[in-house]
């Protein structure tokens, strides 16, 4: 099959691009590497009288370190994210997590801003900027705000973007001495979406204790989920009196349900979250042990 008919626009600036959207309404989409909606059109299961290009739209591209953190703009496409020194040095997390998503294709054209705003549940993008705490920059004809990454995936494909809003940023704080990442994912075959998947970042203070951390697991429910009650019960503790079976028990038994499809029962996917996130716990907490 081929898209339905559509009206396609450049703007070469965000402003433009806003307004272009405010002028068109819900007829219109942002289009930038195209790679999750591009297939929905050509099967037709979704169609638009307008598209609006986002490739030429300056300023929604780049890699910018403010102060303790690192901004990204969203036309940045996750090879450019995944070579990036900066970012392997500042926020290795999403270094590590940028060579699971899909195929050297789809890095090529994809981009962190459409990752974050398609808001996929098996996602690698949106588990990462939940479990560093980032916060996403949005612009709409009324001005611009920043929604903390906790607030911002509300459900299955779903945001808290306005209908007239763009994303326009994403910002990573770093998070400085002792600290771990791993990410840890379980696909049928290589560049498959996860059935289930962990994002791990711990940091140690001078005891060995744990002072801050992150725990998401992602691919178990129509978003990726923080495991907020056991990140509260591992803080202050020795991480080596954690153990990481349990942490990955208890993670995914904050899951108040998972769905059942033809890749598993929802048990067994509850199993595979649990051996991921205590895979993605060891290899953090070693990394921060070895600071």
């Amino acid at each position: 099959m081929k898209p339905a008919p559509f009206a396609y626009h450049v703007p070469d600036t965000v402003e433009a691009a806003v307004a272009l959207l405010a002028e068109l309404g819900e007829e219109a989409k942002f289009i930038a590497g195209g790679q999750s909606l591009v297939p929905m059109l050509a099967l037709r299961l979704a169609a638009f009288e307008h598209l609006i290009d986002l490739r030429a739209v300056a300023g929604l591209r780049g890699i910018e370190v403010r102060g303790d953190s690192v901004w990204i703009g969203a036309g940045t496409t996750h090879t450019e994210v995944g070579r990036a020194e900066e970012i392997r040095r500042r926020i290795p997390l999403l270094a590590r997590a940028t060579p699971l998503i899909g195929h050297f294709q789809i890095r090529n054209r994809g981009t962190i801003g459409g990752a974050i705003a398609h808001a996929d549940a098996a996602g690698e993008y949106p588990a990462v900027a939940l479990a560093l705490d980032a916060d996403i920059e949005a612009l709409s004809p009324r001005g611009s705000r920043v929604i903390p990454a906790a607030d911002f995936f509300t459900g299955l494909w779903s945001t808290a973007l306005a209908d007239d809003e763009l994303l326009t940023g994403v910002v990573f704080p770093e998070w400085p001495g002792r600290s771990g990442f791993a990410i840890e994912e379980f696909a049928r075959r290589s560049g498959d979406f996860a059935l289930a998947g962990a994002v791990v970042a711990v940091r140690l203070d001078a005891d060995s204790r744990i002072d801050r951390c992150g725990i998401v697991v992602f691919g178990l429910g129509p978003t990726a989920v923080r495991a907020t009650r056991t990140e509260a019960e591992l803080l202050g503790r020795a991480v080596t009196e954690v153990t990481a079976t349990e942490t990955g028990r208890s993670a995914t038994a904050e899951l108040e349900s998972i769905p059942s499809d033809l890749h598993g029962s929802a048990g067994y996917r509850r199993r595979v979250g649990a051996v991921m996130v205590a895979r993605a716990w060891r290899r953090a907490a070693r990394e921060a042990s070895d600071d």
